[in-house]
């Protein structure tokens, strides 16, 4: 039956099709994800959830020093305003960052945002 299991005498097909290939999020050569991670957790203490580390490398979200650097900024100015979880708007990236752990939780790029909403915020900081 390739690829069909009957149940009941009845055939199901199969969950993968063949010559249909999932796009893979675009890798660039260098250091790897996870050696960016650690630099700057260990540069600016802001780190990456799993949720986000999957976000960010399916979304093709890249951050420079400098990028890494207003984020830093933005988390602190939240801490200093008593924000618990806040949203981070800066250049065309859309952040979730719990503050007390400098984590970012989720990421995602502005042009995807339209009609989305953010909950489990108490903040935000516009960059």
């Amino acid at each position: 039956m390739g690829g069909m299991k009957p149940i009941d005498n009845k055939p199901i097909p199969a969950v993968n099709r063949p010559g249909v290939q999932a796009e893979k999020p675009k890798v660039q050569p260098g250091k790897s994800f996870k050696e960016v991670l650690e630099a700057v957790k260990e540069q600016h203490g802001i780190s990456l959830s799993k949720h986000a580390q999957v976000r960010m490398t399916a979304r093709n979200i890249m951050l420079d020093k400098g990028q890494v650097q207003r984020l830093s900024m933005a988390v602190e100015r939240a801490r200093q305003k008593g924000v618990r979880d806040t949203l981070v708007l800066m250049d065309d990236t859309a952040f979730v960052v719990n503050v007390k752990s400098t984590t970012v939780v989720t990421a995602t790029k502005r042009d995807s945002l339209k009609d989305k909403v953010f909950t489990n915020i108490d903040g935000a900081v516009i960059l």
